[in-house]
């Protein structure tokens, strides 16, 4: 690694490259819809962002509810003397998503730590360069799986010491990242602290210099098995579920449709009574489920309709925002984004309706939940869409009771609980030294 304030020459090079990839992009940026919102701050047209004591990077949605919770808790690690007055700390984030989170996290803490939210900057090494020295802080976090070479470049040549926390890193991003090693030795973090021995390993691996260790996820912390209110007006479109078991296939994506059509055909076949809750991930896909219920002869009803479901129908849910609601009406459940290869979405939200989710293959982006809550049996993970469609047939069947499901969610999640603290224990090392 190179000493504070210098960059071996073939790496400022490479910066260089980065930062022309970068403005050569910036054309094509401008016209994205997302992206608009905030280009004077991302530019940093309308100037550099604050001052602060600490930079926390939270990409969108997910990472801005992590740092929120990092920051909950962060004022108790910093000395006495230092907690009469309010440690600043700017948030940036890259999405809308992000963005409305960190503004709920800013009044909900305003009592104790003072949140700037603001937009990510477009990560040119000389803008960034611009933006970190205006900042000044005593260090800068980065959260999972972000690695920003601008930012990190920044830190290294002003001497602010960078921490990946709540660090996540994949096979195959290690094997990108090792295409060029000596570039990302040169960046590399002080600190890491990764979500698992296998995450460790590989940014270890990438950053030999950085001091490198284990942490619970974050995430453990933030999970909630307090059941969502009821919502009488959704059980109202459904019959007797003494009679009619409501099965929710939810967040179905694009990629796994044809394999979603043959289970609804077959929960139908063993449970004609049954209605099937069907919400695609993706609006857009709502007529072309439409089409291919029709097409399949199999009867129709839409949620936004009003109307309530008969016996043996298929309700395709097309409203936003009701998919957690529904999954307290349920029987039985799958998650989408799992057949296909897309990591699959969040198989935890039916737990606390005491709903045991089931789910395909894969799971790459819930892999910090750890495999052993399938052993348990809270989750139910199958290689295929004939297993999903046995699983859910046994469970409209015969499904644990909603308390003890419940109950054993929370212990699993209680036992990995923690994350929180050693995070802010290693970033209050640096907020208090510096």
């Amino acid at each position: 690694m190179s000493a504070p304030g210098t960059l071996p020459v073939g790496i400022s090079a490479m910066l260089g490259l980065y930062g022309l990839a970068w403005r050569a992009a910036l054309y094509g940026l401008r016209r994205n819809k997302r992206l608009r919102e905030g280009w004077e701050q991302r530019t940093l047209a309308a100037g550099p962002p604050p001052k602060a004591d600490l930079w926390i990077q939270a990409a969108s949605g997910g990472e801005a509810y992590l740092a929120w919770e990092l920051l909950r808790q962060l004022p108790e690690f910093l000395p006495a003397e230092r907690r009469s007055g309010k440690p600043k700390v700017l948030v940036t984030t890259f999405t809308s998503q992000g963005m409305a989170v960190l503004q709920k996290a800013a009044q909900a803490l305003a009592g104790s730590v003072e949140l700037v939210p603001a937009w990510f900057p477009f990560d040119l090494p000389g803008r960034m360069d611009r933006a970190l020295a205006a900042v000044a802080p005593k260090a800068v976090v980065l959260l999972e799986t972000e690695l920003w070479p601008g930012l990190m470049a920044a830190c290294r040549k002003q001497d602010v010491p960078c921490l990946v926390v709540n660090a996540r890193m994949t096979h195959k991003s290690l094997a990108g990242y090792s295409r060029m090693p000596g570039f990302w030795r040169a960046l590399g973090p002080k600190r890491v602290l990764a979500v698992s021995d296998d995450d460790a390993g590989r940014f270890a691996k990438l950053f030999p210099d950085a001091r490198t260790g284990v942490m619970l996820n974050i995430k453990f912390d933030r999970l909630d098995f307090t059941p969502a209110p009821a919502r009488p007006e959704l059980a109202a479109l459904l019959p007797d579920p003494s009679t009619s078991p409501f099965i929710v296939l939810g967040s179905v994506r694009k990629q796994e449709e044809a394999e979603v059509l043959e289970i609804v055909k077959g929960l139908l076949a063993k449970h004609p009574q049954a209605v099937i809750g069907l919400f695609p991930r993706h609006m857009e896909r709502v007529e072309a489920w439409s089409k291919l219920l029709r097409k399949a002869g199999i009867p129709l009803a839409r949620r936004s309709a009003g109307e309530a479901a008969r016996p043996g129908t298929v309700l395709l849910w097309d409203a936003f925002g009701e998919l957690g609601a529904a999954f307290g009406l349920a029987r039985a459940c799958f998650l989408g984004g799992s057949l296909a290869d897309l990591g699959g979405q969040n198989f935890l939200e039916p737990l606390a309706h005491g709903i045991v989710p089931v789910i395909g293959p894969s799971w790459s982006n819930f892999v910090w939940v750890g495999e052993e809550i399938f052993h348990t049996g809270l989750v139910r993970r199958e290689a295929d869409w004939q297993g999903v469609l046995g699983a859910l047939c046994a469970l409209a069947e015969n499904a644990p009771l909603p308390q003890a499901v419940r109950a054993e969610a929370e212990l699993y999640a209680q036992s990995r609980r923690g994350g929180s603290r050693a995070a802010c224990q290693a970033v209050a090392e640096y907020l208090i030294c510096g």
